[in-house]
């Protein structure tokens, strides 16, 4: 099709309105010029379609899907072939819905272990990251759906995610929060990628010209569509100069207006527009053409391949005397009300409505010979510890050969929209896991949750399966394993470090309302902790298994080499256990000559090999130029010094089994020409103080200080209200308002009653103008009067008021 010649034939306001949505998942279209509307839906575990008018957060129920493993888990199996099969599945499930895009995968960086979306993330790591993002777009657009990689940048905590100004330094930026994205364009081409929400060093993501124009596009060759995370734009008119192409969900036609205004008044070049409008028809048209209307999927297929992605993930953390696998004649406790009523997924826009959920209780019971008692040890909707249920949880495992404990995290540790307050696991659960331990020697702690907890009696137990958020299958995998049915074989994507105290972002996560600052720079995850010395529960990369392997016969393609230049690492690997296994081995490189700071080592390859029991092969790992290469501000490219370098082979971070010397040549680059400040911080320690960071970012921090007295602004939150006298008359009303949209029900503790507290909680910490967006009840005009109703301006703000309240009438009349 012509697509510029479609485009000539459009008016102003028709370009304009295809930039916005028509409500909350579908584009709009030109009916006129067979211009047909698509649909997009939440991922990015599984297909998350709610009808027309559907919200954005869950609180609605969407189609019956399969609910895959979370993508904490899906980075534990560093299996490409398995990610990429995961990819094709949910996209067969968007086929059958008739979903062009489905909203995933999510590749930020896990900065620290307290961020809530940590389940939706893959890793601490880029490499990691890049390539299971690869694998996972690959597989979604092989059936002709496409994926939509998010949250274009630096989008690491959910405290103050709307407006937060993430300050890194530029190194940090290329090295660690940009590169797994940079992978996943260059090698995937997903058709779409979302901008966060965030601001990256003082500018909104949704009008990041570097990133988005500069970066995304001219550097990379990103050659799809920019959408906005949901109520993400801030200046629709600068967001689409700077590369935003759709915004979601609907502005309502306000700030399709404010474009075609700019457009006429020659504020806005409408080549820029066009540009815009013509990625979204070749987004429309192609998503159109590959939709299939009598497609359907096999739903079986896909639950057995959620519980083999499980399996592959979870990982045996510990193992001491080779308690596992469990012997199925054995007299098995199991105990927890995790084991009947599991966790496998989080809250937030990710939760699937799941064809059902298998429990790992009735699971064992098929597995096991013996007897299988079971005691919940703990109640759902509380932290308190309960006497009676701990008493009956210790009668079980006095009477049992071994005792099979499930804890966690509940829904109200964990969920898209708050952050972590700690580490620790609820009272009730670390109580229970301790009374068992001390009256059987023979205990196994499952864990279900998304991200790393503190084990305060990891020393009591004598084995640890960390099982995740492991998907509707999650029972059965963590069966699978249990009995060894599934030789584990997943490893741990981020380290588990002993405190929060020890994580190189404390004290500066999460930091708001203003900025957070990434003190700890290039220092992330295993980054920092491997620097620094620092002792871990587990490190990044391990994972044991019911067999053993040995690494021998290390060759490098070479020895010296140029600059530039790729290298080949392989060696052999041996299952030297009695029954087959898999092994992934990492490649890591240590640069042992350098100018300027750099992390001890960093994972730049790896790679998974089945091996039958006594098996041996051989395996290769490509390295190329930017493997050695660190991100020159001074050069704005990335660098390869010449030098020593160290190729180390492991089984983690922490357990390098072979190790290579190489040398590079070539001449000393000019390198980035730190301050004083930034090399006296450094001498410090890894983490940068004030001084040496403000010097390291080249310019002055933004604090984090608001003034309560200074007039609230479109960017102020809803909760900001309550600064302003006539504001807390306004607050109460729109609580009287969520009271009959969102109303709190249950009691506390109650997963019902946790999704709309977290709910009731992102509404009022959205900013004006996003408030003005995902609420039908109002529109931009009125909020405005609303602020200035808050802002002391009563009349004025009451016009203003009144005014969008007859604008929203007259639409709805429509």
């Amino acid at each position: 099709m012509d697509l510029p010649r479609l485009i000539s034939q459009m008016t102003l306001e028709e370009k304009a309105s295809l930039c916005s949505g028509e409500d909350f998942w579908h584009l709009k279209c030109v009916e006129r010029l067979g211009i047909l509307e698509i649909m997009v839906a939440d991922g990015p575990h599984g297909l998350r379609k709610q009808a027309r008018g559907g919200d954005h957060l869950g609180m609605k129920k969407s189609v019956p899907a399969t609910c895959f493993p979370t993508a904490a888990l899906l980075a534990s199996t560093w299996d490409r072939e398995l990610v990429y099969n995961v990819g094709q599945a949910i996209a067969e499930e968007a086929l059958q819905e008739q979903v062009a895009v489905v909203l995933g995968p999510g590749a930020n960086i896990k900065r620290s272990p307290l961020c809530g979306r940590n389940f939706e993330y893959f890793s601490e790591d880029p490499y990691l990251t890049g390539e299971i993002a690869t694998q996972h777009i690959r597989g979604m657009q092989s059936q002709g759906v496409g994926a939509s990689l998010k949250h274009f940048a630096v989008n690491n905590q959910e405290a103050y995610r709307m407006m937060i100004d993430a300050i890194v330094d530029e190194r940090a930026l290329r090295e660690i929060y940009l590169a797994g994205f940079e992978t996943a364009v260059k090698q995937a081409q997903p058709w779409t990628v979302m901008c966060a929400y965030n601001q990256v060093n003082g500018t909104f993501c949704s009008e990041h010209a570097e990133l988005l124009n500069g970066i995304l596009r001219e550097e990379w060759g990103f050659a799809g569509l920019v959408v906005t995370d949901w109520g993400a734009i801030n200046d629709r008119v600068k967001g689409l100069a700077a590369g935003v192409d759709l915004e979601m969900p609907a502005s309502r036609g306000f700030n399709d207006a404010k474009i075609v205004a700019a457009v006429r008044a020659g504020k806005l070049d409408e080549r820029v527009l066009d540009r815009a409008v013509l990625r979204l028809l070749e987004l429309i048209f192609r998503g159109q053409q590959n939709l299939r209307p009598d497609y359907h999927y096999d739903a079986e297929q896909h639950h057995q391949l959620a519980r083999r992605t499980a399996g592959e993930g979870m990982v045996l953390l510990k193992n001491e005397g080779e308690l596992l696998p469990l012997a199925p004649e054995a007299k098995i406790a199991v105990i927890g009300a995790f084991a009947q009523a599991p966790k496998f997924q989080a809250f937030g826009s990710s939760m699937i409505n799941a064809h059902r959920a298998v429990n790992a209780l009735d699971e064992i019971r098929q597995h096991a010979r013996g007897s299988v008692t079971y005691a919940p040890g703990y109640a759902l909707n509380s932290d308190a510890v309960d006497p009676a249920l701990i008493e009956e949880a210790r009668a079980a495992a006095v009477a049992a050969d071994v005792a099979v404990v499930f804890a966690g995290l509940t829904d109200a540790y964990e969920s898209e929209g708050f952050d972590r307050e700690h580490m620790r696991l609820p009272d009730n659960h670390n109580a229970l896991i301790q009374a068992v331990a001390a009256v059987n020697e023979r205990v196994v702690v499952v864990l279900y949750n998304g991200a790393p907890v503190e084990m305060p009696w990891v020393g009591q137990v004598q084995a640890v399966l960390e099982g995740y958020l492991a998907g509707q299958a999650v029972g059965a995998a963590t069966a699978d394993v249990l009995f060894g049915t599934v030789n584990p074989s997943g490893k741990l994507a981020e380290t588990f470090p002993l405190e929060l105290e020890d994580t190189p972002a404390f004290g500066h996560f999460p930091e708001g309302p203003v900025s957070v600052e990434y003190r700890e720079s290039i220092f992330v995850g295993y980054r920092y902790y491997d620097s620094a010395r620092k002792t871990v529960l587990f490190p990044f990369g391990h994972g044991l298994s019911y067999t053993s392997f040995d690494y021998s016969d290390l060759e490098l393609s070479a020895a010296q080499m140029e600059a530039g230049e790729p290298l080949t690492v392989t060696f052999k690997v041996k299952n030297t256990g009695s029954r087959a296994g898999k092994e992934i081995a990492q490649v890591y490189v240590h640069a042992a000559q350098t100018g300027v700071f750099r992390a001890e080592q960093e994972l730049k390859g790896f790679v998974k090999v089945a091996l039958e029991a006594g098996e041996e092969k051989t395996v290769s790992v490509a390295l190329d130029a930017r493997a050695f290469a660190f991100y020159n501000p001074r050069s704005s490219d990335w660098t390869v010094e010449p030098g020593a370098y160290e190729i180390r082979v492991g089984a983690s971070s922490r357990d390098i089994r072979l190790t290579g010397e190489l040398e590079i040549d070539g001449a000393a680059p000019a390198g980035p020409e730190y301050p004083a400040a930034v090399t006296a911080s450094l001498a410090k320690g890894l983490i940068f103080d004030e001084a040496g960071f403000r010097a390291l970012v080249g310019r002055p921090l933004p604090g984090n200080t608001v003034d309560p007295r200074q007039p609230l602004t479109l960017n102020s939150r809803v909760e900001d209200l309550q600064h302003k006298p006539i504001g807390r008359i306004l607050y109460r009303l729109i609580l009287r308002q969520m009271d009959e949209i969102l109303p709190i029900t249950g009691t506390e503790g109650d997963p019902q009653h946790t999704q709309q507290m977290m709910m009731r909680k992102v509404a009022l910490d959205l900013p004006f103008r996003s408030f003005a967006i995902m609420n039908d009840a109002v529109n931009p005009v009125m909020v405005e009067g609303m602020l200035e109703i808050a802002n002391g301006h009563v009349l004025r703000g009451m016009r203003t008021f009144l005014n969008g309240r007859r604008m929203n009438l007259g639409m709805k009349q429509k």
